[in-house]
């Protein structure tokens, strides 16, 4: 029996998307759904790692490219880079066949770049798929949109749905598509931690045929969990692991982290540098962030339970999980997600700009008694901002696991992260 699909934001970017170029190329982690959203909009598919004709294909694309992309477009080529050559053809179709939507390809890792891999520009466009927000779930009511925030809309209202315990199930279950649809908890928790093992003893070392050891990959995944949500430098990662591995160098730690960003595990999060009225030094170091909160709540071994009783824990995921949705919502509006902090400690969770230089400033609390700090913090930091060379913020926002989405008399916005959407 066919599993239900669950749309996604991704629908109507890659709609979008194919419209105005002749390839898409779906970039994201292994299970997030690339292939089954790219699999609603294709009209035929090539799927490169069927084991009946995962060898035929790669004696194909050695010998001729071009006899696997025919077929009725959108043509799907899935797992492309299995055969990078599979770019430059689809490039060359493109130029040939002068006609826009012809091609979706999926990967689930950055693959090796060949020596005349052409860059594909104006031809083939890239759109970043992620694991499943908190509305694409289902567990988001959608009733503050990110959208209206930024055009100044007001008057809007919401109430969350999810209970506290409710929030550290979802977060350690993850928004991977499978999980979500599974609805016995330790169904959807244990295909987090087999995500984790094929990242260690297989993907890790696959991505480009370096051997890694899968211990070490554990560990040092542990140790970012420890360090999720902060500017831990690849030092204070090494002193985190020296004390079991003591062969370890800086050079290693930073291998295995760029392994893990080709596999779309890491993506840490850059810095903002807006003008300042201020000359404070601002700090340009990125925040470490997992693709999925649940990559970190796996690798500590940290269930729902276990985080009601830590806090402390919990609040750093939770401040990771609304990193994921605010991606999520931002890229699907051409914006994207940074963070801020000065010389002197001052510090903002997530600055959101989109593309047209329109901005808002988010802070992070999951309860009620640090929404009025949060906001005055923002209103301090926005005081800072030199608007002689650059807009005013859209919106302030305190992104909360509290019940009701709100605007404070200052103007800033309270908002459940069970309550937001695109």
């Amino acid at each position: 029996m066919d599993v239900k699909y669950l749309p996604r934001i991704a629908d109507k970017v890659l709609e979008l998307t194919l419209k105005t170029s002749g390839a898409v190329l779906i970039a994201g982690p292994k299970w997030c759904g690339k292939t089954r959203t790219a699999e609603e909009t294709s009209k035929s598919v090539l799927y490169m790692q069927d084991p009946d004709h995962s060898a035929e294909y790669k004696l194909m694309a050695g010998a001729k490219p071009s006899k696997l992309l025919e077929g009725e477009t959108p043509r799907l080529l899935d797992e492309w880079q299995v055969a990078p050559v599979l770019w430059n053809a689809v490039r060359f179709a493109v130029d040939k066949r002068k006609k826009r939507g012809q091609f979706i390809l999926t990967g689930s890792v950055i693959p090796p770049q060949v020596d005349d891999m052409h860059t594909g520009t104006g031809r083939i466009s890239r759109m970043t798929m992620r694991t499943m927000s908190l509305f694409e779930s289902g567990e988001s009511t959608g009733q503050i949109h990110l959208t209206d925030l930024f055009n100044g809309e007001s008057g809007m209202s919401g109430e969350s749905r999810l209970s506290v315990e409710q929030i550290a199930f979802v977060l350690t279950r993850g928004g991977w598509p499978e999980a979500v649809i599974e609805k016995k908890q330790k169904y959807a928790l244990q295909m987090v931690y087999h995500y984790l093992d094929a990242v260690a003893n297989q993907d890790i070392s696959n991505i480009d045929g370096v051997e890694r050891n899968p211990d070490r990959v554990y560990s040092l995944l542990r140790s970012m969990s420890r360090n999720i949500s902060t500017q831990a430098a690849t030092s204070t990662l090494m002193k985190d692991l020296l004390a079991n591995d003591e062969s370890l160098s800086n050079k290693t730690i930073d291998d295995y982290i760029s392994a893990l960003k080709k596999l779309y595990v890491v993506e840490d999060m850059p810095a903002w540098s807006p003008h300042l009225r201020s000359k404070r030094a601002i700090r340009t170091t990125a925040k470490r962030h997992f693709t999925d909160p649940s990559i970190a709540a796996a690798s500590l071994r940290a269930d729902s339970n276990k985080l009601i009783k830590d806090f402390n824990t919990f609040g750093f995921l939770f401040e990771s999980m609304c990193i994921r949705d605010l991606r999520i919502y931002s890229d699907s509006i051409d914006g994207k997600v940074y963070h801020y902090r000065d010389q002197l400690g001052n510090e903002i969770d997530a600055i959101i700009q989109l593309k047209d230089e329109r901005w808002g400033a988010v802070e992070i609390k999951m309860g009620a008694g640090e929404i009025q700090k949060a906001a005055e913090n923002l209103i301090k930091f926005c005081n800072n901002i030199n608007t002689a060379k650059m807009q005013k913020p859209s919106f302030l926002m305190v992104l909360t696991a509290t019940e009701f989405a709100f605007q404070m008399d200052n103007g800033v916005w309270v908002v459940p992260l069970a309550c937001l959407r695109n």
